[in-house]
């Protein structure tokens, strides 16, 4: 079917899904705890390249409706370049339904509100965004290329050009030092900018960048015990009061317990999960099950 340039990722929702990939790497890339794309260098795949993987993924998989685009943010193409792979997918899979791909706040930004409304026409309709934190400082300390404010600004673009937008959360990335002040800069981005889903994964550091994350953290790191995420987790939830419903997922494979629910509607029970667990009624996720 499809050589892939490998390392290759897609989030968890896009397993069974059509993968393309229109970038190699991630335009930005130097996000201290994320080691996806250490091994590449970002490029722009030359659309007859593209186009020929399409070509090729048609004459195996014709019935294709749901397509992710990778790399690391396939929205950093310029637009008319996206549009014309678009066009590309709708011409060659006639029941083709959704397109997503990842996203940065940058690349939102970079965007106008023309552009992005033309992208969603074509349908892309789905962007997946890491907020990560919403601490200022915590942001900085990652290294993540956005602040509170850009985060916000890019999420209420990608709602007002009907963009549905997928973020993540990651819990722990505050460690013992900030995760008070990690959770709650969060719920400023999250109870102020709108989200159709809202994920949380649990901070796992690859070996490969332990050191860069030390380095960029410029103090001693102290990480929190799964105990202490349960308590960022119920902390999130409780304070969570979204502008628009919310579905929730912590069903990733790198957290300690797996939830889901809509919200505000299933706070209350979710917090009992929680709380069940806390009080050792309940058992978390075996750290040989976890994983990025």
């Amino acid at each position: 079917m499809l050589h892939y340039d490998m390392p290759l990722y897609r989030p968890p929702s896009e397993g069974n899904n059509l993968i393309i990939q229109a970038t190699l790497g991630c335009s930005f890339n130097q996000c201290s705890f994320c080691s996806m794309y250490k091994s590449k260098a970002y490029v722009a795949r030359p659309l007859d390249q593209v186009f020929s993987d399409i070509d090729r993924a048609a004459a195996s998989w014709p019935e294709a409706h749901r397509i992710f685009l990778a790399d690391g943010d396939a929205l950093a193409l310029p637009a008319d370049q996206l549009l014309k792979i678009l066009q590309k997918l709708q011409q060659t899979f006639p029941r083709l339904t959704r397109v997503s791909c990842y996203a940065t706040p940058s690349n939102i930004l970079r965007k106008s509100p023309e552009e992005l409304a033309l992208l969603r026409a074509n349908r892309l309709t789905l962007l997946y965004l890491g907020i990560e934190t919403g601490d200022h400082d915590l942001l900085k300390k990652i290294t993540k290329g956005a602040t509170q404010r850009s985060i916000k600004e890019a999420l209420h673009k990608a709602h007002e050009s009907q963009l549905k937008v997928s973020a993540t959360v990651i819990l722990g990335l505050g460690g013992k030092q900030y995760w008070e002040q990690h959770i709650d800069g969060t719920l400023e981005i999250l109870n102020n900018a709108p989200l159709t889903y809202l994920s949380t994964l649990q901070l796992f550091l690859d070996p490969e960048v332990v050191q860069e994350f030390a380095q960029k953290y410029r103090e001693p790191f102290q990480p929190q015990e799964d105990i202490a995420i349960l308590h960022e987790q119920q902390r999130l939830i409780a304070g969570f009061n979204p502008p628009q419903p919310v579905i929730f997922r912590s069903n990733h494979a790198s957290n300690a317990l797996a939830l889901a629910g809509n919200l505000p509607k299933d706070r209350e029970r979710l917090l009992m999960q929680i709380d069940r667990v806390l009080q050792g009624e309940g058992g978390m996720r075996p750290w040989h099950m976890r994983r990025l």
